[in-house]
């Protein structure tokens, strides 16, 4: 278990960018066999930017994270309080649809994990799960979404072939592909580049900046130098609280938390 120093614990505000928020989190709360993982979570997400969320390892950035598409809810003995709202919509309501919630949510996890099947295929399936049959639609689908990760020129001449047989990081452009082909509203990205070497990075950092003009996405890193390059807004996560959360330069630079201030520096890890 990592140890962490001590903080004040108080009640925050939602804290609502300068523009309508996408999704908003009130009074969340997270425990998993007992204990807390997440504390008291009150935030408000932009639409068509990238928020990453930062901090020591095991401070709960990924369940947060989780708690977004309510992946959260496979892990045994999990107990969530609180709300979560995507345009409106309460995800954690008693009425809430997981497979419609999930929809809106394309999910760029750590490896890449391509499914035992074409390349073709692999962006078809989505689709196919939703109802659309038309072969001239799918195609449709298959080049708009490979085009948009920057991947067709590469492999438009081996759509049969299957996708085990790209590189790394051709394989987690096409798992891109492949959560953009269901037309998500939110893009969810789990260290999503920490396999991966420096160019394939490159590759997915550009995507991500291009791609914010049509989605809200949120990240979860540990590579400031990462964040800062890609993000709009940063979100400092701490033994499972929000410490901080504003624009990029301001929360890198001009930290207002002293433990933000410690983190960004290098001396807590």
């Amino acid at each position: 278990m990592h140890s962490y120093p001590s903080i004040e614990t108080k009640e925050s505000p939602i804290v609502n960018p300068l523009i309508d928020p996408h999704i908003e989190i009130k009074d969340l709360n997270v425990y998993i066999d007992g204990r807390h993982i997440l504390k008291n979570i009150n935030l408000a997400l932009p639409n068509n930017s990238v928020t990453s969320i930062i901090g020591p390892s095991g401070c709960g950035k990924t369940t947060l994270l989780k708690t977004l598409n309510r992946l959260v809810d496979d892990t045994k003995g999990v107990e969530i309080t609180g709300s979560v709202l995507v345009n409106g919509e309460d995800i954690y309501g008693k009425n809430a649809e997981v497979t419609h919630i999930r929809k809106k949510m394309g999910l760029l996890s750590q490896k890449p994990y391509p499914l035992p099947m074409s390349i073709y295929d692999n962006v078809a399936y989505g689709p196919r799960i939703h109802g659309t049959r038309s072969k001239k639609e799918l195609d449709k689908i298959v080049e708009t979404q490979l085009r948009n990760v920057a991947l067709w020129d590469e492999v438009k001449d081996r759509l049969s072939h299957s996708a085990s047989g790209l590189s790394i990081g051709q394989q987690q452009r096409l798992c891109l592909a492949r959560g953009l082909a269901v037309e998500p509203e939110i893009i969810l990205g789990d260290e999503s580049t920490s396999a991966l070497d420096p160019l394939s990075t490159a590759k997915i950092e550009e995507l991500l900046i291009e791609l914010k003009k049509d989605y809200t996405i949120v990240l979860v890193t540990h590579i400031l130098r990462q964040a800062r390059r890609v993000s709009d807004y940063i979100l400092f996560v701490y033994d499972g609280e929000v410490l901080e959360f504003g624009p990029t330069e301001q929360v890198l630079l001009n930290p207002q938390n002293e433990i933000t201030k410690q983190y960004v520096k290098g001396f807590i890890s």
